[in-house]
């Protein structure tokens, strides 16, 4: 059973007995995992009555030996497996971003090695009526300070600037003739630059201080009711005690894998004891590997997906 309610442009759904069916068991050992700052966990049980399949990995903040950063490519997409043979053979590589095909580059955040190598994009073409104008929005992302602490905030970017600002709150999305955004205007008066080692976007946001807060309607990255559909689907978050968890779950494949709505997703999330989570790119480009070797199947009939960026982990122990 599910109850929906609406409280401003924010959307808080609230399910219930749908997860009791959903456990987890430890498989490092299955993809030769041996440092123990990180984890590998494969779902037990179905969704909503429905076959299901998902894993995760939690990485201890204090391990030492762990090293995490995101990776981009220039006009051009590799990949999982070729980023991992690129990273040389990291621990973990799991997609991020959400991207355009006509360029093959990215339209969130990402930052590598602290520097700023990817942006958001300003602004959102109009259809219809609302041809010539675009919607412009704050595009949610995660990201690791110089304290080792993970945030999730709503961040803006300008190719003309070399550092990226953010806001702890959605923007209320607005639209003109524009195609960028104007930071001088007041409604940008509380960005501050964002100081970050590593960042990725994504959106929307899925959980706010450990309670379910989709703001897709403060994001729209899912237009009408694709919230409520389930996909394959990526996607990171971190617990009260500052681990990382990136999570993959398989999709589009009856009888196997049904994937997860922005709803399941934030829901697994908060069961896990996550103060935050955002959702991450999905459907065919979701694909997460421990050691080279996959966990969910990709739901492109061809295998995985080329992306021009992904997240990834290196165990200097290895």
């Amino acid at each position: 059973m599910k109850k929906l309610i609406l409280i401003g442009a924010s959307i808080f759904i609230f399910s219930q007995f749908v997860f009791a069916q959903i456990s987890w068991k430890e498989v490092s050992a299955e993809f030769g995992v041996t440092n123990k700052g990180f984890t590998v966990y494969e779902s037990v049980g179905t969704l909503a009555d429905s076959a299901f399949r998902a894993f995760y990995v939690k990485i201890d903040k204090a391990e030492k030996s762990l090293h995490m950063d995101a990776d981009t490519t220039l006009y051009r997409r590799l990949t999982p497996t070729q980023f991992y043979e690129k990273l040389n053979q990291p621990l973990l590589v799991v997609n991020c971003s959400f991207f355009e095909f006509k360029n093959n580059t990215n339209v969130n955040i990402i930052v590598q090695k602290g520097k700023l190598v990817a942006h958001n994009m300003q602004g959102i073409p109009g259809k219809g009526k609302d041809t010539l104008t675009y919607l412009h929005v704050l595009n949610a992302a995660i990201g690791r300070k110089a304290n080792k602490n993970f945030e999730i905030n709503y961040t803006y970017t300008d190719s003309s600037l070399l550092e990226s600002y953010y806001q702890t709150y959605p923007l209320k999305p607005y639209r003109d003739s524009s195609s960028k955004m104007n930071r001088m205007e007041a409604r940008f008066s509380n960005l501050k630059p964002w100081k970050v080692n590593w960042a990725v976007g994504g959106g929307p946001v899925l959980l706010k201080n450990g309670e379910v807060n989709i703001t897709n309607n403060e994001e729209h990255k899912f237009a009408g009711k694709a919230i409520l559909d389930r996909h394959p689907r990526t996607a990171m978050g971190y617990t009260k005690d500052g681990d990382l968890i990136v999570m993959a779950i398989q999709g589009r494949m009856k009888g196997i894998a049904i994937g997860a709505t922005l709803n399941d997703i934030a829901m697994l999330f908060k069961d896990l004891g996550c103060e935050g989570a955002i959702n991450l790119d999905g459907g065919g480009s979701s694909c997460m590997l421990v050691n080279g070797k996959e966990t969910i199947k990709p739901s492109d009939p061809t295998g995985q997906r080329p992306v021009p960026a992904v997240f990834y982990v290196a165990d200097s122990k290895q």
